[in-house]
């Protein structure tokens, strides 16, 4: 009989316990319930005051036609062109542009003379090996040389 009763009070305590949980969660429920209804009612209320509303009529502008005018054109007599003051035949001659003589004639004459042993001495070995590979013949990486000592004249 002890048993049945312990037991008869642990199953009203815990079904106490349940039931507090859910008189709060049918209170938040209610709440919840309540706050809706109260936002269809407002929704309800906007949408009576839009309907009830005269819809606003724009105005119209009444455009007017403009009445014709009678143009009558005049004759046009051209008797002041001058095809010679329009198309003169006499140009200007064009101005002989100067010619500036550079200092290329004289490096080129001694440059083309640059070989491999002047161009190594120029620039050093490390950079006309490079020069080398990058470009891929000695003769382009003397052709190099050469800008360079046209460069630095």
């Amino acid at each position: 009989m002890k048993l049945w009763l312990g037991m008869g009070v642990a199953l009203i305590l815990f079904t106490g316990c349940n039931s507090t949980q859910n008189i709060q969660l049918e209170r938040k429920n209610a709440q919840q319930a309540l706050i809706i209804q109260q936002q269809q009612l407002k929704i309800e209320a906007l949408n009576k005051a839009l309907a009830s509303k005269k819809p606003t009529t724009r105005r119209t502008r009444t455009i007017v036609p403009r009445t014709k005018k009678n143009i009558k054109l005049k004759k046009v007599e051209d008797n002041n062109f001058n095809s010679d003051y329009m198309y003169p035949q006499t140009r200007s001659t064009p101005k002989p542009k100067k010619v500036t003589k550079l200092a290329q004639a004289e490096t080129t004459a001694t440059s083309s003379v640059m070989g491999k042993a002047e161009c190594i001495a120029m620039i050093g070995q490390e950079k006309f090996d490079k020069y080398t590979q990058m470009f891929g013949s000695e003769s382009a990486s003397i052709k190099r040389c050469k800008m360079l000592k046209a460069m630095r004249n």
